[in-house]
C-alpha cells in the first residue's frame, strides 16, 4: 500500500495517527478547525496553530469503488472502497480513507453493497493509517 507523503504542516497529523489519535489542526487565534493543515488560518489569518483531538465519529459523505486498471497491489484487493467522511465536530472537514469491517481488517473486508451515503462511522487505525468502521447502533 502507498504510504502518505508528509510535509511540515501535515506531519503532526501522521504522528498522532501513528499513536491511534485523530487530531486536526485548529487556529490558536479564533479556534476554527481546519484540514488539510496549513500555516495560516483562512478565517482570521493567524499563524498560530494547535492540534485538537476529535472523536473520530462522522458520516460517509461520498464514496467510490475503484475498478481496474489499478496499481498492481491495489488491483489484487479490488473491489474495495474509498470513502470521504465528514467529521461530527467539523462538518466542513472531510477525510479520505477506507471503510472496513473491523479494526485491522483489509481494505476489501466490507462488501461494497453495504456502502451508504450518510452511514455513521468511527475512526480506527491500522499501521498509522486512519480507517473507518461502521458505527453500531
Amino acid at each position: 500500500m502507498l504510504r502518505p507523503v508528509t510535509d511540515t504542516d501535515g506531519a503532526p497529523f501522521w504522528e498522532y495517527a501513528a499513536r491511534g489519535e485523530l487530531r486536526v489542526q485548529a487556529c490558536a487565534g479564533c479556534g476554527e478547525l481546519r484540514f488539510p493543515p496549513r500555516p495560516c488560518c483562512p478565517h482570521c489569518q493567524s499563524f498560530e496553530a494547535e492540534w485538537r483531538r476529535v472523536s473520530g465519529r462522522g458520516r460517509v459523505w461520498s464514496y467510490v469503488v475503484p475498478h481496474p486498471p489499478l496499481l498492481p497491489g491495489y488491483a489484487e484487493l479490488a473491489p474495495y472502497n474509498v470513502v470521504v467522511v465528514e467529521l461530527d465536530e467539523a462538518p466542513r472537514i472531510r477525510l479520505v480513507g477506507n471503510l472496513v469491517a473491523g479494526p485491522g481488517d483489509p481494505v476489501n473486508s466490507l462488501a461494497t453493497d453495504r456502502l451508504r451515503i450518510g452511514a455513521r462511522v468511527r475512526a480506527v487505525f491500522d499501521d498509522g493509517l486512519p480507517r473507518w468502521v461502521p458505527e453500531r447502533s
